[in-house]
């Protein structure tokens, strides 16, 4: 068997786990392997066909894969429980002072207390939630 055939197969023996653990350097190995099965295709010797495998898979691995840890890393960040509700719109419920008072926020009634002690929402005015404590929300 000729060796750019050895060469595909290693790199598709390398996507293999590639797609089990969703780890990116896989890839960068598999096409690594696809650049050596080329140069195996072309009639190059097994001396050269190895460092063309190493030296792509080390160059895509020294160059591709800090940029797209950098993406990953400044992405849109996603917030989630509490964190997602800080900062939403609710609708007074029953009203709200700053004893305590009822809001409806995404269809569901919440606890509210104003922000402010001497703030007084009414039914069906819109408030902002600005922070939740235990299961009260602070509303402005």
């Amino acid at each position: 068997m000729d060796s750019w055939i050895w060469w595909l197969l290693a790199a598709v023996a390398l996507g293999i786990p590639l797609v089990i653990t969703a780890m990116p350097e896989f890839a960068m190995f598999a096409v690594g392997a696809g650049a050596a099965a080329g140069v195996a295709g072309l009639g190059a010797g097994v001396v050269w066909q190895v460092l063309t495998f190493v030296a792509v898979s080390t160059a895509l691995l020294v160059v591709v894969r800090p940029i797209a840890y950098r993406q990953l890393k400044n992405g849109p960040q996603v917030r989630m429980g509490i964190e997602a509700l800080t900062g939403a719109t609710a609708v007074v419920a029953e009203t709200v002072d700053g004893e305590g008072g009822r809001i409806k926020l995404n269809g569901e009634i919440w606890s509210a207390r104003a922000l402010n002690p001497g703030s007084v929402y009414q039914p069906g005015q819109q408030v902002d939630i600005v922070e939740i404590q235990g299961a009260t929300a602070l509303v402005v």
